[in-house]
Formats: structure tokens, sequence, C-alpha cells
């Protein structure tokens, strides 16, 4: 494998040493499962329903302001 040197700064090192799953992996493989993660993410069909559900929601007006939800919920607002 062909390699090369990246700069990071100090705390994105500790992170990715947080990161990894086992004390040999190498900060390639963690940074590939991060990659793959980020390009797998993807909305369930479950999740884009409860979108249009609440697009839906929000263009017949049922929506609540600040002030009634804290109000319902016994919060003091400032």
């Amino acid at each position: 494998m062909e390699k090369t040197t990246i700069q990071i700064g100090v705390n994105t090192l500790e992170r990715l040493k947080e990161l990894k799953r086992f004390e040999r992996e190498s900060y390639d493989e963690v940074i590939n499962v991060i990659i793959e993660e980020y390009e797998n993410e993807e909305l369930t069909s479950e999740e884009i329903d409860e979108i249009n559900v609440a697009l839906k929601e929000v263009e017949r007006g049922e929506v609540y302001s600040i002030e009634e939800v804290a109000k319902d919920l016994g919060v003091l607002l400032e």
C-alpha cells in the first residue's frame, strides 16, 4: 500500500485514538471506517415517512410556539 503523510491537529489525533476498536488498528483503518459510515448513512423509510408527516403538520399550521410548549411543560422562559 502506498503511503502519505497528512497533518492533523493534536486534538484530532486524540479523537482518532479514542475511535480505535483495538490497539493495533491503524489510523488508515479508523478513517476508512468513518468514511464508510458516512457514505452509508441513509434515512430509513420510517424516518422519511415521519418527516413527511411533520411537514404536512407544519403546512396545516399544526405547530406550537415555544411559549406554548414552555407553559405546557411548566418551564419558565427568561
